[in-house]
């Protein structure tokens, strides 16, 4: 079974990405990039896109709700060479993207669904355009055979549910009934996501029928995640290992846009890796005795260099 890592905002960035395929991933998805923002030639935008040597596939996921922005963007991703796959976001409850009629605002309009993946595919130059959404708004609003529907008149070459309604965001049940008749009813692949934490939830799910499994939120405390479920060798790293790793990874990215991107104005390194800190790699040391106290005295931390004396010793 393939196991993915599902694009999140905020986190999926080039450098979790590598952890990610370092730690087994078969596939990674970029964070979600405004169709818009390359439309009106954003350079923030298309930081992105940036790819840092190391990484496996990687597929591009863009958001908006306009076919000729869409189409630009696909042409545009397309165009880097740098992915494997171009990704419509037809699933995301964040408010001020559903606000612009994004995300899983489309999820109740299976025909603009299709008009966005139609203007993608034409505009791709051969790089697969595929979908990811959920069933439906609501359980009383249940659109996912006409969004299937939609992606394969579109030419779509693959669909990725996201087995909860738009109501749910990312917690309660997951529908895996609802997966499964999609797996069933689909001509193109079916990735399944949500909820998957262990190799419980990961066989629950797998034996619905998907091609592959994407997984999100629980990767985050554990990048490895992948290779423990495969059940595959891979070198174990601690806490502290993985952090400097991820952390490494980092500095290299924010060097490699500001590069490529001599004009821009960007964040400087210690503002860049402290916010890291604060918003994601805190998070490998969850579980650990002691873990709250050393979450707080990062969340204090504003330079790379208190960064780096604040680690503990790395085992």
């Amino acid at each position: 079974m393939k196991l993915v890592l599902a694009p999140i905002a905020g986190f999926t960035n080039a450098a979790f990405r590598l952890m990610a395929t370092h730690g087994g991933a078969d596939l990674t998805y970029t964070e979600m990039v405004s169709a818009a923002g390359l439309a009106h030639g954003s350079s923030p935008t298309r930081h992105l896109m940036e790819v840092l040597p190391g990484e496996g596939p990687v597929a591009c996921q863009l958001f908006g709700s306009k076919p000729d922005e869409l189409a630009f963007s696909a042409r545009e991703v397309a165009a880097l060479g740098r992915f494997v796959e171009i990704n419509l976001n037809a699933g995301c409850p964040v408010p001020r993207i559903v606000k612009e009629g994004s995300g899983s605002a489309l999820v109740k309009n299976p025909q603009l669904v299709h008009d966005l993946l139609a203007a993608m595919v034409a505009e791709a130059n051969g790089v697969p355009v595929t979908l990811k959404t959920r069933p439906g708004s609501r359980p009383d609003k249940v659109l996912m055979l006409e969004l299937l529907d939609a992606a394969e008149t579109a030419g779509a070459k693959g669909i990725a549910m996201h087995a909860r309604f738009t109501s749910q965001n990312h917690g309660g049940e997951v529908h895996l009934d609802l997966l499964s008749e999609l797996v069933q009813k689909a001509k193109i692949p079916v990735i399944g996501n949500g909820g998957v934490v262990d190799s419980e939830t990961l066989r629950a799910m797998a034996d619905t029928g998907v091609s592959a499994v994407m997984l999100g939120r629980g990767a985050l405390p554990d990048p490895y995640i992948f290779a423990k479920l495969k059940g595959v060798e891979f070198e174990a790293l601690s806490p502290e290992r993985l952090f400097r790793k991820n952390l490494d990874a980092l500095i290299a990215l924010h060097g490699q846009i500001a590069e490529r991107f001599p004009a821009d104005r960007l964040p400087t390194l210690d503002f860049w890796t402290a916010g890291a800190v604060r918003t994601h790699l805190f998070r490998y040391f969850a579980g650990r005795p002691g873990a709250g106290e050393f979450r707080r005295r990062l969340m204090s931390l504003r330079t790379l260099d208190e960064i780096i004396a604040a680690i503990p010793s790395q085992r």
